[in-house]
Formats: structure tokens, sequence, C-alpha cells
């Protein structure tokens, strides 16, 4: 009793076993009930991620190492009328960078320089295309790597991260600037381009076509976008075959009615001018050729002209970018006085017989402080008739003849034969000119029109302005003495059947000539500009040709008349030469060519541009022999 007393005083009690027992249990229920609702939790999670989750984090573990590369397709070929080509595809190298990929894009940019890969110039345009563009898009570098660099690359590439070469398929134009106004180029796509294509079909196109005939035919020629699933590794790079792969549709081919041949013998002709040719079947609209001097390299715009060498373009006065062909407007000069003689004639007007005094100028009646003078100071003679003034180019005779005609007869004619509108060319650049009405000028200037107005029109100057390949179309009409076509440079297409051929198409307002002897009186006067014993204005230019032609020269002045004191008309030089021009047809009795030629600056028609038209006709003959 004391013993048990003693050591309850001391602080030490009996053990309960029981209730040691119970506590321990109840742990380890807990304990259990834990570990149970944790590998509960770990299951269910796994059932939400394997199953419920399945398809997509599946998707993005394949996005980790399978991409879809979407394939440009192969752009169309462009070949002249006999197969020869204009435009091509040709494989280059090119080194492009993938931002995203790159850790320290200077050092990336100086590693490559001191592989000697690249310029400072290369960088400089690689840093304007980096901005705004998405950092998973490989941004171009440098194009057109030479093997050797190509070489260099692949030695290094192991250390370039981001940077690779890629061979790809870029726009060539074998003839270069002797082609460019005919056909156009294709240019790096801006975020202009973005707006108005179709975003899906171009993801994988670099270049478009943004002038001429690569700019209007671009849906023909781009094809449809391709794509192939491949897989990668970690670093991007492709591993193995693509898992599955729907190929492009390349851009179809097609073949202009232009004859390369005429064509360069065309540019060589003018050459020596700033100007342009234009030579047309009469039979059916097609543009043989299509010079505008000078021209550009188009291959420097396809992978992009430094800023240097455009300015040079830019700045030139020789204005090599501009399209004289389809936008240069010049007075028509003289070569419209067949088409006026014609409508005068066709009118009753005049007769074959009419005739006037050209004393060197004419007069309004009864208003003689107006003098509008003859080209030849001493006049053509007493009695000019209508085959003479077409012949010698008598100014006068036509004053006289629009003065009766009135503006109204002559601008409603001359719609017909395809002033003041569009050729129909299948270019998008092209001008319609002025072909100047009563409504024109009221509209444009605000006024009525004057008699004096008139007079001018009457010899192709005033407000009267043209293109290069309206006059083209218009001596074309004349010749054939038929239907005026619409002017097209696409003569077929090819399509999985083979080429289909383009059908010509007539403009939409004709000429009626009715029996068309008034036009015959026309067509013979012409001739006769060609031939030295009619003393033709052309017949220094024509003398001994192997064919027949005819023709209508024109000189335009491009400032106001300077006479000396003894009345003699001064001459003026460089930029202040009067515009040449020059007109014809040939064979003259079943034409085959029609052709314009202007050169700026070129003085008298007989002198400039009589010669260039002669080499062009030379070179079509001697390739088509009759």
């Amino acid at each position: 009793m004391l013993k048990n007393s003693n050591q309850i005083r001391s602080g030490h009690a009996f053990k309960n076993h029981r209730q040691e027992r119970q506590m321990l249990v109840s742990r380890t229920i807990i304990a259990f009930s834990f570990v149970f609702l944790l590998m509960l939790s770990l299951l269910a999670r796994g059932w939400y991620l394997q199953v419920i989750k399945h398809e997509d984090y599946q998707t993005r573990s394949n996005n980790n190492r399978i991409s879809v590369q979407r394939v440009a397709p192969n752009r169309g070929l462009i070949y002249d009328r006999n197969g020869v080509l204009l435009a091509e595809n040709r494989s280059v190298y090119a080194l492009e960078i993938i931002p995203e990929q790159v850790h320290d894009m200077e050092q990336q940019l100086l590693d490559i320089e001191q592989l000697g890969l690249i310029e400072e110039k290369h960088i400089e345009r690689f840093k304007q295309r980096l901005r705004g563009v998405r950092r998973f898009k490989s941004v171009l570098l440098k194009s057109r790597l030479t093997e050797q660099e190509v070489a260099i690359f692949s030695a290094n590439g192991h250390r370039l991260k981001g940077a690779r070469v890629e061979a790809r398929l870029v726009r060539y134009y074998p003839f270069g600037g002797q082609v460019v106004h005919a056909i156009g180029s294709v240019r790096r796509i801006n975020d202009v381009d973005l707006q108005r294509i179709d975003q899906i079909n171009y993801r994988a196109t670099r270049h478009i076509g943004k002038v001429g005939l690569e700019k209007h035919y671009e849906s023909i020629l781009h094809g449809k976008i391709g794509s192939r699933t491949v897989e990668t590794d970690v670093q991007g790079r492709v591993i193995g075959e693509p898992i599955t792969e729907t190929p492009p549709v390349p851009g179809k081919n097609i073949r202009l009615s232009i004859d390369i041949d005429l064509q360069l013998a065309a540019a060589k002709a003018i050459e020596d001018f700033r100007g342009s040719v234009i030579a047309v079947d009469p039979r059916n609209g097609e543009v043989l050729a299509l010079v505008s001097n000078p021209g550009y390299d188009p291959n420097d715009f396809v992978t992009g002209i430094s800023t240097e060498n455009y300015a040079k373009l830019t700045e030139s006065n020789d204005q090599p970018l501009f399209n004289r062909a389809l936008r240069g407007l010049y007075s028509p000069g003289s070569t419209i006085k067949p088409m006026i003689a014609w409508v005068g004639l066709q009118n009753n007007f005049i007769t074959p017989k009419s005739t006037i005094h050209d004393p060197g100028f004419w007069v309004i009646p009864n208003k003689e402080e107006r003098i509008y003078r003859d080209w030849a100071p001493r006049g053509h003679g007493e009695k000019v008739a209508v085959s003479l003034a077409i012949t010698q180019s008598c100014n006068p005779f036509f004053y006289d003849l629009a003065y009766q005609m009135g503006i109204d007869v002559i601008s409603e004619n001359m719609f017909d034969f395809g002033f003041g509108q569009s050729t129909g060319i299948d270019m998008d650049e092209e001008l319609v000119g002025i072909m100047p009405s009563r409504d024109w000028k009221k509209r444009n200037r605000r006024t009525d029109w004057f008699p004096g107005e008139t007079v001018l029109t009457g010899i192709g100057q005033g407000y009267w302005n043209a293109t290069p390949l309206q006059l083209a179309n218009a001596i074309a009409t004349i010749g054939s003495g038929g239907a005026r076509y619409q002017l097209s440079l696409l003569k077929a297409i090819e399509e999985q059947a083979g080429w289909i051929e383009k059908e010509p198409e007539l403009a939409p307002r004709q000429v009626d000539f009715g029996d068309k002897k008034n036009l015959q009186v026309v067509q013979t006067a012409m001739e006769r500009v060609t031939q030295r014993r009619w003393n033709g204005t052309a017949k220094t230019a024509f003398d001994g040709a192997p064919y027949s032609s005819a023709g209508k020269t024109g000189t335009v002045q491009l400032r106001k008349t300077e006479e000396d004191e003894d009345g003699n008309v001064k001459k003026s030089s460089g930029k202040l030469n009067d515009n040449a021009v020059y007109v014809g047809y040939a064979p003259s009795d079943v034409p085959e060519i029609a052709i314009s030629v202007v050169t700026e600056n070129g003085g008298h028609g007989g002198e400039s541009a009589a010669p260039v038209a002669r080499k062009v006709l030379d070179a079509y003959f001697a390739k088509n022999k009759r």
C-alpha cells in the first residue's frame, strides 16, 4: 500500500494498454484513409488525363514532333508565240533565319558575316524584313547563294541555330530589260498585297505579279498551294519521309503573241532613243512586239533590289521604269491625217478631187489675226488634193478640212478608231489618253470649245493625246479596212488537254468603211508616203525596201515655234526637240503587220521614227518570207 502510494506521488501511473491499442488503430485508419484518398486522386487524375483529355494532349504531343509544311506551287511559264521561254523558274539557294530559334540575333548575324556569307547590306535588308514578321516564320537573309557559300554554311551550320539554307524556285527572265515592259515582272509580296490576295493560297508564296502581264494573269500563273505533314526533332529538322502529302497544283503555262526575234529587233532599232515600238497583227489584234525604251532588268526586283540601285532607276531622267507603250501620252501629230481624210471623204466634206491653195500657212476665214503655218515654209502649191496632202503631210489642207467638219464630227469618228479608250490590252496599267470633244472640255476645262482648237485637232495636236498602242491599233484598222480588234498579248493557255488558243475579240466600237472607195484613196496616198517618186515624207527610210508598205510620219512640237528675222523656223536641240512619230503597215495590199513608233525628241518623223520602223519591218519579213 505504501509502495503504490509512493509510486503515485512520484508521478508514475499504470499503463493502459487497451487505450494505447485503440489510439494506434485510429491513427492507422486515418493514415490509410489519407493514402487511399491520395491514390484515388492520382487514379482519377490519370483517368482524366488519359481518357477525358486524351485527344487534346495527343494533339499537343503531335505538335511537338509533327508539323504541317505549306508547299508553294510552281509558277506557270511564259513562252513567246514560237515556244521560246520568256519567263521561267530557276532553282536557287537562299539563306534564311527563323527568329524565335535564335537566342542572340546580333551575335548570330556577326557569326554569319565572319564566315563571309553576308555583307552589311544584307544585314540592313534583313532587319527591314524582320519588322512586323511573326517570329516563327523564316526571314530571308541572302538569296542566290553560290555553291561555295552553300558548302561553307553546311560545314558551320551546326552552330548557327535557327539559320538554314533552302533551295527554292525563283522567277527568271532570260531576256531581261528587252521584254520587261511587254510582260511585267514578279516582286516580293508586301502588306498591300496581303490585303487583296487569298492569304491561305499564298501562305508559302513569296512573290506575286506586280506589273504588266504577270499581274494581269496572276490567278492563272500562280497555281494552288499544297501541304505535307512531317515529323521533326527538337531542333525542328525533318525526320524521314512525309507522313501525309497534298501536292500543290502548278500554275498554268501561257503562250504569248510576242515574237521574241521581232521584239529583240525592235529593241535594238530604238536603242538610241527614248520611246516605244508597237507591232500588231491587223488580222486579229495580236501584239507581235511591245518595246518601251529604256527598260530595266526585272531580275533585280525578284529577290529584292537595293535602295541604291532602285534610286538610280527612279531618279534617272530617262525614266526606265515608265512603260511608254501603255502609259506614254503623246500628241499623235500628222499620223492621224489618214483617219481625218477618210472621215472627210466618207461624210462628203471633200472629194478625191477637192483642192486648196497652200502658200505655207492658213487662217480661219474672217479671222486673219491667227496664222496656222505649214511645216514647209513655201507651202505645197496651188492645187493640193487629199492624196498629196497625206503623202507630203500638208498641214493647211487638214486645217481647212477640220474647220469644215467641226470637232463633233471629228471626235465621234475618232472614237470609232479607238482613241480616247482602252485598246483592250491584257495589262492593267494602260492609260486611255484624250480624244477632245465639247463635252470633254466642258468637264475638264469648264469652258466652251473654240474653232482654233478644232484646227489644231485636225493635225493631231492641241488637247489630243494617245498611247503608242492606240496609234498602232488605229493604223491597223486603216490598213486592214475591216474589223478593229482588242489588242492582246495572250495567245494560248496550256490545259491538261493541250494548248487552248484564245479567240480574237472585236473592239466595242467599229468603223463602217462602206464600199471602201474612200478608204482606197487614203491607202494609196499612204503607200506613196514611203515612195521616193511621190516625194513621200518617209521616202528615204523605205527606199529600196523589198516589200510594199504604207505609212504616215508625224512631228509633234514640244514648244511654241520660234522664227528668225527672215521668218524661218529656228531649230531646237536636246529635250526641246520635237517628238517624232511613224505609223504604217505592210505589205500594203494585204497587211500582216502594223506598226507605231514614237521617238521622244527625235525631230522629224521621217528622220528618226520611220527608220526605226523600217528596221523592224525588215526583221519581220526576213523571218516571214512571202
